[in-house]
């Protein structure tokens, strides 16, 4: 049984993209035995490519030690089988698709004992939702990093409407032991972040469509008034694409509130294959 934080041995991630690795990092530099799932094996090599990465910046800049990235290299594992995804506290970071989320999971309860707790990094899907074709929703929460997940301190816990309080503090407290800052939510279309922070996207794209200025215009002046990256930019950071997806699914569960309508230039973007600093183009190019 899982009682308290240390009984969280193994940590597994589903999905190996931007958001997987970044997650089965800071849980290897933890300390944790990690295992990062993904069914690409070209996935989980770019990953491992990318975590090494991120670790040799850390030590350029003097926050992590040769010492700190041998350790956290050895503590991970990289598998795509996911019959061997077995870990006390797994966390999946994949596409923002109901369906897909609800069979990996249901994949994964069958294959784990009871007492492994489920959770998800889902942006805007709610939690009861995706528990809810399981056995034991009780231990399934949500557990939402944000971009790039081994440098963002914030983290929201979100409790479904099935999720045990035990899941939800043991959650919380693995939270703080990755040396994250936990906020606690209850489950609500985009939770807390995204639903605040849809507008700042939707209402920019709004500006760029109505001729209002150009995207790098617009970039300036909001670093300008204090924001470390204009929207542009962060959706190029983010992935254009995941944050469309991440609007549609928004519009949807409020009832196709107007508010919250996905625009057409960032579904021409999409539909282009221009998203973002992983594709080499988005709403700047980067080839």
């Amino acid at each position: 049984m899982i009682n308290t934080v240390n009984d969280i041995k193994t940590v597994a991630i589903i999905g190996a993209g931007t958001m997987g690795l970044g997650i089965a990092q800071i849980c290897a530099m933890s300390g944790f035995k990690t295992i990062l799932f993904d069914i690409e094996k070209d996935s989980l090599s770019k990953a491992e490519k990318a975590i090494i990465g991120n670790l040799d910046k850390g030590i350029e800049k003097g926050k992590v030690s040769e010492e700190d990235k041998a350790k956290a290299l050895d503590l991970i594992s990289y598998t795509s089988d996911i019959k061997s995804v077995i870990a006390d506290f797994i966390i999946e970071a994949i596409v923002e698709n109901l369906d897909v989320k609800r069979k990996v999971f249901l994949q994964l309860e069958a294959l784990n004992a009871d007492h492994t707790i489920l959770a998800s990094n889902t942006s805007s899907i709610p939690i009861t939702k995706i528990a809810s074709v399981l056995t034991k929703p009780e231990r399934m929460v949500g557990m939402h990093f944000f971009n790039p997940a081994h440098i963002m301190k914030l983290v929201e816990v979100i409790s479904g409407a099935a999720t045990d309080n035990n899941t939800t503090e043991l959650t919380v407290k693995l939270a703080e032991k990755l040396n994250k800052t936990p906020v606690r939510a209850q489950d609500s279309p985009g939770f807390i972040v995204n639903r605040v922070a849809r507008h700042f996207y939707v209402e920019s794209l709004k500006v760029l469509e109505e001729g209002v200025t150009e995207v790098e215009g617009l970039d300036r002046l909001m670093e300008t008034s204090g924001f470390r990256m204009g929207p542009f930019k962060l959706m190029d950071l983010i992935g254009v694409d995941t944050n469309y997806s991440v609007t549609e699914s928004m519009f949807r569960a409020f009832h196709e509130d107007p508010k919250f309508r996905p625009n057409r230039i960032q579904e021409q973007k999409v539909n282009a294959g221009h998203h973002g600093r992983k594709s080499g183009r988005g709403f700047y190019n980067y080839e």
